[in-house]
């Protein structure tokens, strides 16, 4: 591989301060070190370890999409999703391994390997909240309702998601030492933000399967072991999510010294973010949802059926409220003919007092 020469930035004025880079002549791919101005790269990426992994990624995301459409589960959307941008992710760091100067190619894939476990971690969401439906005889935990529950949290994700692309955005290759430090630091805030909502998430999960093995335990009807492996399917994959932020809470919190090794060599990113995501997905998909869903039942009632379902529940209540108060209209009948009765009956009674002494 041809060594790459710098070639310092000189400045015609001495009230010019130094250059904080300088801009290296391309090697092999267009390698440039690290701290040159023209780098895109913090490393050399590796062409074999991107087809590698785009093709796992690309394999689970033909399994999910089968997945999908032979179980009818249409909130798998949102997992496939998240493993094709690992894919793109993939595909555009191989292309960017042989053209190492493509800042399209840098950014893209940088961005979405950042952003994709978004997607997977709103997935485990929306799978909680159809189990606590399917199987939970309140449909609620805590107080939260089960249509409510992966909506908030979804949303929250969504909130993450925000922030962590608005930093992401930011840590675009050649730009200042000052925007990438926001970034950095806006991005970290977002990841921050995410594990918080998943450490929440998870407590009400384990809160969930605790109140449904003590119905069991009290009740005469098993709901089998369906349930539990999906329910341990989504402790593995926020676990596994949990991994990979806090690599990343390590990674930004070091800065970009030298002396910090995560940001300059490839194999810790594949390591602690793309296999932890690999397996997660994997995991998702060998446990699929659809294990424990099943039927009509298993899933939330279309906004038509629940608008209709409330009206159904106000027309028996105003029906209750009618009969109640016919109810109190026929007990007070009596007591106002027998009020009638006695009236008439002391009348009577004082005429033949008066006129028959």
């Amino acid at each position: 591989m041809a060594t790459p020469t710098s070639t310092p930035i000189t400045s015609t004025t001495t009230s010019t301060p130094a250059p904080s880079c300088t801009t290296a002549v391309p090697g092999h791919y267009g390698y440039v070190p690290p701290d040159a101005c023209n780098a895109q790269w913090a490393y050399s990426p590796s062409f074999e370890a991107a087809i590698t992994f785009a093709t796992l990624f690309g394999i689970l995301t033909i399994a999910h999409l089968v997945l999908a459409i032979l179980f009818r589960k249409a909130f798998c959307w949102v997992i496939i999703m998240g493993v094709s941008w690992e894919v793109t992710s993939f595909v555009l760091r191989a292309l960017g391994a042989h053209d190492q100067q493509s800042q399209v190619y840098a950014f893209a894939s940088t961005i979405l390997f950042l952003l994709a476990p978004l997607w997977v971690n709103a997935y485990v969401y929306m799978t909680a909240g159809r189990l606590i439906w399917t199987y939970h005889p309140d449909k609620k935990v805590w107080g939260f309702k089960a249509i409510s529950l992966g909506k908030y949290f979804v949303w929250l994700d969504i909130f993450s998601f925000i922030v962590q692309a608005a930093g992401g955005t930011m840590l675009s290759p050649g730009g200042s030492a000052e925007t990438m430090k926001i970034g950095k630091d806006i991005y970290m805030s977002g990841v921050g933000v995410q594990q918080l909502f998943i450490l929440l998430f998870f407590t009400l999960i384990v809160r969930f399967q605790i109140e449904v093995q003590r119905f069991e335990a009290r009740g005469t009807e098993s709901l089998g072991k369906r349930w539990q492996w999906v329910t341990y399917a989504l402790y593995a994959a926020l676990v596994l999510i949990t991994m990979r932020i806090i690599f990343r809470l390590v990674e930004f919190a070091a800065g970009t010294e030298v002396s910090n090794p995560l940001p300059y060599h490839e194999k810790y990113a594949l390591a602690l973010d793309a296999f932890p995501m690999t397996l997660a997905i994997l995991i998702l998909a060998v446990v699929h949802p659809a294990l424990a869903l099943k039927g009509p039942e298993s899933e939330f009632p279309s906004r038509k059926q629940r608008k209709a379902e409330k009206k159904k529940v106000k027309a028996a209540k105003k029906a209750e409220k009618m009969e109640k108060k016919m109810e109190r209209k026929m007990a007070k009948k009596p007591q106002q003919k027998r009020k009638r009765s006695c009236h008439t009956y002391e009348s009577r009674a004082l005429y033949t007092t008066i006129h028959h002494p």
